[in-house]
């Protein structure tokens, strides 16, 4: 009986260090298959982060798109800013833009649509390069008022300085010389000029004109062209025309060839005209 107890005790020892073997050796194995799940999933997101770099390497770069430039930062057309006034009944009986009911008027017995021209340059002038406005008439009425000018017929250039001057330009007459480069620089130093054209100096741009006042802006270095203001004949009001051909057409009978504007000086205005009010198209 002894020998069996002890036999059965050996038998129970055994087998517990059995299952201890076994509960263990299962341990070890789950941590194993732990340790092998955890690398498998690490490798997957390792290589799925290489997948993606690849592509987003051989996707081709976003070019930026140019901005539009707004239409406010669009760069001004001067040509806006210019007035030219149109002297002649024809033109007002069209209703033509800047042509006036002063076109079928006479004034002091006489046709504005004849002789107006000299007080539509000083009307382009003042109106274009000041913050206030004048029709031609108001610079008749002007001129008659503050110079020797009497009215009714073509003002002379020394009216038309005196005018300019009591506006607060400061302006000068000058003649024609034999230098086109002299005419040429004086232009282009002026911010306008008031010219006296006629066809008997030159055909090539005016015909059938025995005088004529005509105002011109913006020199163009580039193409050595001016923007005229012809009041007295639409064909050629806003036009660009060679500087060249006012020159040949300066008319070398007249004291004076053409008065140049360059600077303005809102302090000696002397008149400082609000608005160009009366019937005319803008």
């Amino acid at each position: 009986m002894e020998k069996k107890k002890m036999r059965q005790k050996r038998g129970q020892k055994q087998n517990k260090r059995s299952v201890q073997r076994l509960v263990c050796l299962g341990i070890v194995v789950l941590g194993c298959l732990i340790f092998l799940a955890g690398y498998v999933i690490k490798q997957a997101e390792t290589e799925e982060t290489m997948s993606q770099t690849a592509v987003t390497t051989m996707l081709p770069e976003t070019t930026a798109q140019p901005t539009a430039t707004p239409a406010s930062a669009a760069t001004p057309n001067p040509e806006k800013g210019i007035y030219t006034f149109l002297q002649g009944p024809k033109s007002w009986q069209r209703r033509l833009k800047w042509s006036g009911s002063w076109g079928t008027t006479f004034y002091d017995g006489g046709s504005f649509g004849g002789f107006g021209c000299g007080l539509c340059c000083i009307a382009n002038v003042y109106s274009s390069f000041t913050k206030y406005r004048c029709t031609p008439v108001d610079a008749y009425y002007y001129a008659k008022k503050h110079t020797g000018y009497s009215g009714g017929g073509a003002i002379a250039w020394g009216y038309m300085r005196r005018t300019l001057t009591s506006l607060g330009f400061t302006c000068s007459v000058a003649k024609k010389t034999n230098s086109y480069q002299d005419f040429q620089k004086k232009i282009a130093d002026s911010k306008a000029a008031i010219v006296l054209v006629s066809s008997s100096n030159s055909t090539c741009y005016w015909k059938d004109t025995p005088g004529h006042y005509v105002t011109i802006f913006l020199y163009d270095k580039g193409t050595d062209r001016i923007f005229l203001a012809d009041s007295g004949d639409p064909e050629h009001n806003r036009h660009w025309v060679s500087l060249r051909k006012i020159y040949q057409s300066l008319k070398t009978s007249s004291p004076f060839q053409y008065l140049y504007v360059s600077k303005y000086n809102e302090k000696k205005d002397q008149w400082k005209h609000k608005q160009a009010e009366g019937d005319w198209v803008r």
